[in-house]
């Protein structure tokens, strides 16, 4: 690990002894450790797809119980056409279950922490609503939603919502004592308290719900559909999925499960990158040790 020294030599007498005239130690990261953070997990992945190659040809396995990768990436060619829209449809599901989650737990959370009757009355049902499996709640919000689709997003939303909901409660709960005692000394309000002090301490543990909820989001928008048995034009990559296994077409199988695991990398990605690009010139977790 190489670090910069940023030169601030005081301009004039009056600085010397300031926090101005103090070298700043930049951390840098070398080119050659950059490269390694790429190539290494590249070559794992090369690794791996060449062993499945050697592996099917040489036992000469049949297409229809496991294909080769060339196999998968003629189908992801070929079959795009039809496993697009279905990937749209699950990708609507999952980013529209989430933003409601981030709404509605976030807003849940900042009501729990303004009294503790007003926690010890809707948490308990949260949790419930958490631990209950979702294919077990499936079948009832298809009697009760207006269409599938609905149904989907509730499954969706539920899962996603209880991650973003506790973290943005604990974080609220870990302010520093001594920071709400001077707010309090000062005369701070209620709100001004929350969203000059409470939110910003929240945000590290908002930012972990944010990641977890977004995984889960996307797992619960396959597994609802899973469990609604959906079909037709409307239909996701849950679907796709079914059908394939149903017709033998594993290449498909195989080509549509590629695509929800590299939409779920894509979304674990995403929400790492806002994580960093909100926390990483303050917060602990984000900023490079200099040492």
């Amino acid at each position: 690990m190489m670090s910069d020294i940023a030169n601030t030599a005081p301009r004039d007498d009056d600085e010397a002894g300031t926090d101005s005239a103090v070298a700043i130690l930049v951390p840098r990261t070398s080119t050659a450790e950059k490269l390694l953070r790429i190539a290494v997990p590249v070559g794992m992945l090369v690794l791996g797809v060449v062993a499945w190659h050697l592996t099917v040809v040489i036992n000469g396995i049949p297409k229809y119980i496991l294909p080769t990768p060339a196999d998968v990436a003629n189908s992801l060619l070929n079959d795009w056409p039809t496993l697009l829209p279905a990937l749209w449809v699950t990708l609507k599901i999952t980013f529209t279950a989430l933003a409601l989650a981030l709404v509605g737990g976030v807003a849940m959370a900042i009501l729990l922490v303004q009294s503790k009757w007003i926690e010890l009355a809707l948490f308990p049902y949260a949790v419930i609503l958490q631990v209950t499996p979702i294919i077990a709640i499936a079948p009832l919000l298809l009697i009760y939603a207006p269409d599938t689709q609905t149904a989907l997003l509730i499954c969706s939303f539920l899962v996603a919502f209880f991650p973003i909901l506790s973290n943005m409660v604990a974080g609220l709960k870990s302010v520093d004592h001594n920071l709400l005692n001077l707010y309090d000394l000062y005369g701070a309000s209620r709100w001004q308290t929350l969203i000059y002090l409470k939110i910003p301490a929240a945000m590290p543990y908002f930012m972990a719900g944010l990641r977890i909820g977004g995984g889960l989001a996307l797992i619960a928008a396959v597994v609802a559909e899973f469990a609604a048995g959906s079909a037709g034009e409307g239909s996701g990559l849950a679907f796709r999925l079914l059908e394939s296994q149903y017709r033998l077409n594993i290449p498909r199988l195989f080509a549509a499960l590629i695509l929800l695991t590299g939409t779920g990398i894509a979304i674990f990605g995403l929400t790492s990158f806002i994580a960093w690009l909100t926390l990483h010139r303050w917060h602990e977790s984000a900023v490079k040790r200099e040492n």
